[in-house]
């Protein structure tokens, strides 16, 4: 097991004394400390759990210092204060990770469910007999890594994640370094950027730069990105003939209202579009106890009442990525997104999943670089895979990245499950873009048949300008 040295003392409230505040207040700032510990519970292993199942790895220390840094409040004010233990399997493998929160309360615990789910967060206040442990042993500590400098460079030719070497484009070579060194936002922090772009032989090139302690094989957590993800899972339904973006979504339980409950007008589409006119709690639908509390899927994300005739209103929401999912999970025997990025050679990439099964991928997915590149191509080739088999429907690019719904105020467009960057000087109309919290990009120009993908873990108050860079990418590149 390994220990956080930080003082028990540390779960005592240092604020106001507890008779100064009101009822609520007592109440919030609890619950903001067990939304604290879930988080950190479930990035600590997530990242290291992934990274290792990638045959790499993460320290905590590193965790701490990327992930549960910059982070949004209140949690920030607690998090670093909270005590851990990650508990591992004999195998060395990790079985959960427990976050001290509370006196009298059992631990915030996320769970390893392995490499075809990842880890669950538990519901507040489950004991450690719930996660799968089996007797905890130490883990021996991992062999020194060789002293890396400011920036690695790596380069491959074919797809993103092909691996067979190619020289290095110079002058894109030169924008990556920058954007690593905090040129496109100040305070981001930028620990992957790739650019894959087509080859003079025919096939594809890419050239991709990380952060001290970031490679190939690092997954960070996609955050929105993987709404896209889920568009895409939405499409490879639609062209295995078991969904229609048309029709309505009709969940059991709502059915059982008939004609009165108005969420039957919904559709898959207008789930993707965010304009299901259903009622979002906060600017962006933050979701936190779905995402931290140990909530799941059903009980967050589904039944929130209808304000808007659907398809009227745009509202960005993770409840509507959630119901998409839903939707196709209950009438799908087609693959699972495991065995779909499997298919689209996204090895690193793992969708986790509620305490019930249900996938989060309005959010809780852990991807690579080069697994990110795979999905743009997948774009850029009109849904079909280097062997030519077709996984979206023929039409479905064009019909992700027309904004004939509501659109956002702001300046980037919304199509379905991907932003567009139609409005942005400099940047071929035809550009579209999965974007993530703390700085996730993916950003997809067929015209230019360039894939531009950006990780982070961008402080809140910060951002990193995507327009700005992949306008300079773009220069950067040899004219075709």
């Amino acid at each position: 097991m390994i220990r956080s040295t930080l003082a028990a003392t540390a779960l005592l409230f240092a604020a106001s004394p507890v008779l100064a505040q009101s009822q609520q207040e007592v109440l919030d700032a609890r619950y903001d400390r067990a939304l604290a510990a879930g988080y950190k519970a479930l990035m600590l292993c997530g990242a290291i759990a992934h990274a290792e199942a990638n045959g790499t790895s993460r320290t905590p220390e590193s965790v701490e210092a990327w992930e549960l840094t910059g982070i949004q409040e209140p949690q920030a004010a607690i998090i670093a204060d909270l005590p851990y233990t990650i508990v591992r399997r004999p195998t060395g493998q990790i079985a959960h990770v427990a976050v001290d929160w509370a006196e009298g309360m059992p631990p915030r615990l996320a769970a390893y469910y392995g490499a075809d789910t990842g880890c669950s967060v538990l519901p507040i206040g489950a004991p450690e007999a719930a996660t799968n442990a089996d007797q905890p042993v130490p883990r021996p500590a991992p062999p020194p890594q060789p002293v890396r400098g400011t920036v690695i460079a790596k380069a491959g030719q074919g797809s993103a994640a092909q691996g067979r070497p190619a020289p290095e484009v110079p002058a894109v070579g030169k924008v990556q370094k920058a954007a690593l060194a905090g040129s496109y936002g100040e305070g981001s922090r930028t620990t992957a950027v790739l650019v894959s772009r087509p080859s003079a032989n025919g096939g594809r090139r890419s050239s991709a730069f990380f952060a001290p302690g970031f490679d190939a094989k690092t997954p960070q957590r996609t955050w929105s990105v993987a709404k896209s993800l889920a568009a895409t899972l939405v499409g490879a339904a639609v062209q295995a003939g078991e969904a229609n973006v048309a029709d309505p979504i009709g969940l059991n339980y709502w059915r059982a209202g008939g004609a009165s409950d108005p969420r039957g007008a919904i559709t898959l589409d207008h789930a993707l579009r965010m304009a299901t006119g259903r009622y979002s709690d906060t600017p962006g639908n933050r979701t936190d106890a779905l995402y931290f509390g140990g909530s799941t899927v059903d009980e967050t994300g589904l039944n929130w009442p209808v304000l808007h005739p659907p398809g009227t209103v745009f509202r960005y929401a993770n409840n509507d990525t959630l119901l998409a999912i839903k939707a196709i999970g209950q009438w799908l025997t087609f693959y699972p997104p495991q065995e779909f990025f499997a298919k689209l050679g996204m090895a690193h990439t793992v969708a986790e999943t509620d305490i019930r099964g249900e996938y989060v991928l309005s959010s809780q997915v852990w991807s690579t670089a080069q697994d990110l590149a795979r999905l743009g191509e997948l774009y850029l080739n009109d849904g079909k895979l280097p062997s030519g088999e077709r996984v979206l429907p023929e039409g479905w690019v064009q019909y992700v990245t027309v904004p004939s719904g509501p659109q956002p105020e702001g300046p980037f467009g919304y199509g379905a499950g991907f932003w567009l960057m139609n409005r942005s000087e400099g940047v071929p109309p035809d550009t579209f873009a999965a974007f993530g919290n703390r700085g996730q990009y993916v950003v997809i120009v067929p015209s230019r048949q360039v894939v531009i993908v950006r990780r982070g873990e961008d402080p809140v108050g910060s951002r990193f300008d995507i327009a700005a860079f992949t306008r300079d990418v773009l220069a950067a590149l040899p004219p075709e």
